[in-house]
């Protein structure tokens, strides 16, 4: 009896299928959040249609750092030294604004040795996707608190956390960034959602993503383990992304959702669970972070959303083709520029 002949893989809007988004096999720990959030990186990417090597890819050092590798192994990547990557980031992406920049970090990459490089890149709204894979320890040095633990929580040899922890939504929020939101890696459906959202929008996305380290930090006194997330989880909001591409209708109940149109016209979509909350206002989402934090919840979902603030790129007029493609005489300045200038300086 004839075999029947292998099935044809599935393919995306511009003819790929998702083993063209796959990277290398991971070398995490099993079961490590990281591992989840790099297959929804492949199926957002997918299902959006982006073509792999329009994307590059950008991180720091630490196990967060090391991800980048198991995703998209066709587009453009650089590992940065520890905590500096948003400045890599920042000039690769000002000479080529084609592209699609996606920033892979950990709680201590950003949070410590890099916090003053991420406060710079959250005032400039340039156009990338900042991922924080937050796990609230040093996973590579054997399982230190890092600066986004909480208080009062304990490591698995039982010290316990005496510093308050860096809320990096909050700070986010507050210095400038367009699209901030929070998830975490077992919830498949909010994390896929707000990734797509995230590839649509054009301005600093920045996520924070709870990411349990099972070797370090999945125990009883945890505040960042599978369990205490799934227990103290407060959603937002349920959401739906509808994209340019597609005419989807989500059928809520009127009256309860929020429609957010994102810059290539793609659309947000967020049923309120909690009322009175709209993730356009600033000031009430870093008041809702501050209760949530206050009453020991994760609060999970799209925390704050403007899409009419200019990126960094369109602020300094730079032009649509990469500059490394641009003539000698529109990058150099004529001879008598020059002599204008130095005749200033007399």
């Amino acid at each position: 009896m004839a075999s029947a002949p292998p099935a044809t893989p599935r393919t995306n809007r511009i003819g790929l299928s998702v083993l063209d988004y796959r990277g290398l096999k991971t070398t995490l720990c099993a079961g490590c959040g990281h591992n989840a959030i790099s297959e929804r990186i492949v199926e957002a990417m997918f299902e959006m249609g982006v073509r792999p090597e329009r994307v590059a890819k950008f991180s720091g050092i630490g196990c967060s750092s090391k991800s980048p590798a198991y995703f998209l192994s066709r587009s453009h990547s650089f590992n940065a030294l520890h905590g500096r990557m948003p400045s890599v980031a920042t000039g690769a992406l000002l000479a080529n604004r084609t592209l699609i920049g996606l920033g892979v970090s950990g709680d201590g990459d950003t949070a410590s040795i890099g916090i003053g490089q991420f406060v710079h890149l959250m005032r400039r709204n340039l156009p990338i996707i900042y991922i924080i894979e937050d796990n609230g320890v040093y996973g590579l040095t054997k399982g230190q608190f890092s600066a986004t633990a909480d208080l009062g929580s304990t490591l698995k040899t039982g010290i316990v956390n005496e510093l308050l922890p860096i809320d990096t939504c909050a700070l986010a929020i507050q210095l400038g960034a367009t699209f901030v939101g929070r998830s975490f890696s077992g919830d498949k459906k909010q994390l896929h959602a707000m990734l797509q959202a995230a590839i649509a929008h054009r301005g600093t996305v920045m996520l924070d993503i709870i990411s349990p380290c099972v070797t370090f930090n999945d125990h009883e006194g945890s505040t960042k383990s599978y369990a205490y997330v799934k227990e103290h989880d407060e959603p937002l909001q349920e959401l739906s992304f509808v994209p340019s591409f597609e005419d989807i209708s989500v059928e809520y109940a009127p009256g309860t959702t929020v429609d957010v149109a994102l810059h290539d016209g793609s659309r947000l979509r967020l049923r309120k669970l909690e009322e009175g909350y709209d993730p356009r206002e600033k000031v009430v989402a870093v008041r809702r972070l501050m209760e949530a934090h206050a009453q020991s919840e994760v609060l999970t979902g799209v925390l704050y959303v403007d899409t009419s603030a200019e990126s960094f790129v369109d602020r300094l007029h730079l032009p649509d083709r990469p500059l490394a493609t641009l003539p000698q005489e529109a990058v150099r300045p004529p001879r008598a520029v020059l002599d204008e200038v130095m005749e200033a300086l007399r």
